[in-house]
């Protein structure tokens, strides 16, 4: 007589995934106040996450206590990425988007510290990809969204995240080759005079590789600043899609398409 197989039920874990995975579109994505006060707090950490990144060549010489808290930073994020890669709709597509490669890369220097040191530096790009997020701009910038202090912030973003990246690459590059490179300030202090033109030449980098990497630094910040300063004092346009021909950006006050001429009808700030 044969004995009857057990019933495996598979209908509880994958109703338990679907659970989760709901959970976290809420939280990641939702906007009632306990969702909203959830992605207040990831922000709050990320912050707290980037002043350890750019304090990280200083407390490098911690030792023990510096790599506890590069592990421990390590499953933090990793818990993140994971949560979000869960809650997106299409992992693919999520993994198309730069920010998330970003993301990643910074997750392997901190999982493999030793060797990835010289590279930290690039840990500070998680700067730019925070400030350029739509999870950041749904959370605390949602009364500014698609307006003159999201471009500002955006443009500024970007010129403080090139400032110290390219300091962490002088200070890892040039600090045991060059003299006038001997602390993290020392970079700092040449990037910003390099960057702003100022061109004192207390500080300057050796060689034919170094006069390539300052060419690149004034050509950038120069491109850099004149992006934020065009972004203060340019005028203002909103976005709102022409039905016509699909111009995006609009004065506020038009009543017309410049490009087609069609008829708009952009909501005011109170509707």
């Amino acid at each position: 007589m044969s004995r009857a197989k057990p019933v495996v039920n598979t209908v509880a874990p994958k109703a338990e995934g679907l659970r989760l995975r709901a959970r976290l579109r809420y939280l990641y994505h939702g906007s009632a106040p306990p969702a909203v006060r959830f992605r207040l707090a990831v922000i709050v950490i990320d912050f707290a996450i980037i002043g350890f990144f750019l304090a990280a060549p200083i407390l490098h010489e911690a030792g023990l206590v510096f790599y506890v808290v590069d592990y421990v930073i390590a499953a933090i994020l990793a818990t993140d990425l994971a949560a979000r890669a869960y809650a997106h709709t299409d992992i693919k597509d999520w993994l198309k988007k730069p920010a998330t490669w970003i993301d990643l890369f910074v997750l392997a220097t901190l999982l493999f510290p030793y060797w990835l040191f010289n590279f930290g530096f690039l840990r500070l790009l998680r700067l730019w990809t925070l400030l350029n997020s739509d999870f950041f701009w749904r959370t605390v910038g949602h009364k500014y969204d698609d307006t003159r202090v999201e471009e500002i912030t955006r443009a500024l973003a970007s010129l403080v995240t090139f400032v110290f990246v390219v300091t962490g690459f002088v200070y890892a590059t040039f600090r045991d080759s060059h003299e006038g490179i001997s602390g993290y300030l020392d970079a700092l202090y040449f990037t910003v005079a390099t960057l702003t033109t100022t061109g004192f030449g207390d500080i300057t980098l050796p060689g034919n590789w170094g006069r390539v990497l300052s060419i690149v630094v004034m050509l950038t910040g120069i491109t850099l600043f004149l992006r934020l300063a065009q972004t203060i004092i340019k005028p203002h346009k909103i976005k709102h899609d022409c039905p016509t021909c699909g111009l995006s950006k609009h004065d506020p006050d038009a009543v017309h398409c410049k490009a087609c001429g069609v008829v708009l009808c952009i909501p005011d700030e109170g509707g």
